[in-house]
């Protein structure tokens, strides 16, 4: 079996054009004139010129306790990309050794040239040692070397949300509720902490090994965020791109509304709502086009659907200091208990059959199959080249606690099956080629509907972290 296309760097300008002419116009939506004003034609490419954002890195160690590439066994490839790879690993040392975890490798050299990749990596850095949460992914470890960053994180053995996606073809509408609801409360933690995500799609949700989601890569995200404020820079996939960071309007944490409401779309319907030959066009289309509804879908579904795509930002659900609230509260999710969502008392629709915590069959055999070496990097950089990454060491504090612990000598258990984590490189293609092997787990018969080429028709970010 194979991840759908997650380390794939090369960007895609074609995209499915998905047909909705023969749909009513009762369920169309339309940019109002305000919009359609702001909007002033300027070249996809110009538009693209996006403002660099800075970020200082933090530092969180103990001496005692830094981890370096010695202490890891490297076991599988999981994925590559032009910045690095991405292994599957073992720690060998300390108090969690024989855990499994996944470990990104980025060449500082790479990271350097440019400084937006600098940016992101470093917020991408930032923002998960500052955030905790059931549905995030969770960083454990973070070093360097003189020409590698390295980022340990938990490694997550149920797969991508698009690989599960492009099986099924649509999910049910209790299946997307199921993972809609974990997203959500995801996105308001991070909203709450003035963090903007600014990258939601199937590709950056990842499943642990019980079926519950991660979301994961935060190169995109931006800081400190206050209520009311809002920030400029061009980023994120198109298709899921709201209206306002297209128009350089700016934007504020509504966007990530937005692009719940084409995930939703994208998981009922077997495609985004916006999608077209091209990029421009595909903009045009998000500003301009009609959002055509499929009969059948249910009239809650239809409902907030049309509520989270609404083009101006200040109409639309979750707009404003109350974020979630209306969104949770809305009658598609009148069967949720939030209070067993956040606990993980919710039985997940489908739970990967794994062999041990180390399994890899969900991750992409052209990878798996490779011998992982993490061959060396003979590149230098200059002293004031390497002050860019200070501050860039890192050990969980769950791992710090559990060093602190007495230690007792006790007879070996099995080891539980640990949740785990994805780890993605640079720009992601949004071409599946997993076959499934079996009958659909979700109920669903995917014969009925063919999703077709899932291309990603742009994506902004550099450094693919998760």
């Amino acid at each position: 079996m194979a991840t759908a296309g997650v380390f794939d760097i090369e960007l895609q300008d074609g995209g499915t054009v998905l047909d909705n002419d023969h749909h009513s116009d009762d369920d169309s939506i339309e940019i109002d004139e305000v919009s359609a004003a702001k909007y002033d034609g300027r070249d996809h490419l110009e538009m693209m010129n996006a403002e660099i954002e800075e970020y200082q890195i933090s530092e969180q160690t103990w001496n005692h306790e830094k981890a370096g590439p010695q202490d890891f066994e490297l076991r599988k490839v999981l994925g590559k990309g032009g910045y690095g790879k991405v292994f599957q690993v073992r720690k060998v040392t300390g108090k969690d050794a024989g855990k499994v975890f996944a470990m990104k490798v980025l060449r500082k050299a790479t990271i350097v040239r440019n400084q937006k990749d600098t940016a992101h990596t470093k917020a991408e850095r930032n923002i998960l040692e500052a955030v905790k949460h059931p549905f995030i992914v969770d960083l454990k470890y973070a070093f360097q070397t003189d020409g590698k960053l390295y980022l340990i994180m938990e490694y997550l053995s149920g797969g991508e949300l698009f690989m599960h996606l492009e099986r099924e073809g649509i999910f049910l509408e209790d299946t997307a509720s199921f993972y809609l609801s974990e997203i959500i409360l995801a996105l308001e933690h991070l909203h709450t902490q003035g963090i903007i995500y600014r990258d939601l799609k199937p590709e950056n949700i990842l499943l642990d090994g019980q079926g519950h989601v991660k979301l994961t890569d935060f190169g995109l995200c931006k800081e400190q965020i206050q209520e009311g404020g809002v920030t400029h820079t061009f980023c994120g996939t198109i298709e899921y791109m709201a209206p306002e960071i297209l128009m350089r309007v700016g934007h504020g944490k509504a966007v990530d509304w937005w692009s719940l409401g084409a995930l939703m779309y994208d998981m009922l319907t077997g495609a985004p709502p916006f999608t077209a030959e091209n990029r421009k066009k595909t903009i045009e289309k998000i500003l301009k086009g009609k959002l055509n509804l499929p009969p059948y879908l249910t009239p809650d579904a239809r409902d907030i659907i049309r509520k989270l795509l609404k083009r101006q930002a200040n109409q639309r659900l979750g707009y404003g200091p109350i974020d979630a609230i209306p969104i949770k509260s809305h009658m598609f999710f009148k069967s949720c208990n939030w209070e067993d969502v956040i606990h993980r008392r919710v039985e997940p629709p489908f739970k990967p059959t794994l062999v041990g915590d180390d399994d890899v069959s969900l991750f992409d055999t052209k990878f798996t199959k490779q011998p992982p070496i993490d061959s060396p990097d003979d590149s230098t950089l200059s002293e004031s080249a390497n002050l860019v990454f200070q501050g860039f060491t890192y050990v969980a504090p769950s791992v710090l606690e559990e060093s602190f612990k007495p230690h007792v000598i006790r007879a070996r258990s099995p080891r539980k099956q640990s949740s785990g984590n994805l780890f993605k490189t640079h720009f992601s293609s949004r071409t599946s080629n997993f076959v499934p092997t079996g009958p659909s787990p979700f109920g669903y018969d995917s014969s009925l509907i063919s999703s077709g080429m899932r291309d990603e028709i742009m994506d902004t970010s550099m450094p693919k972290c998760f």
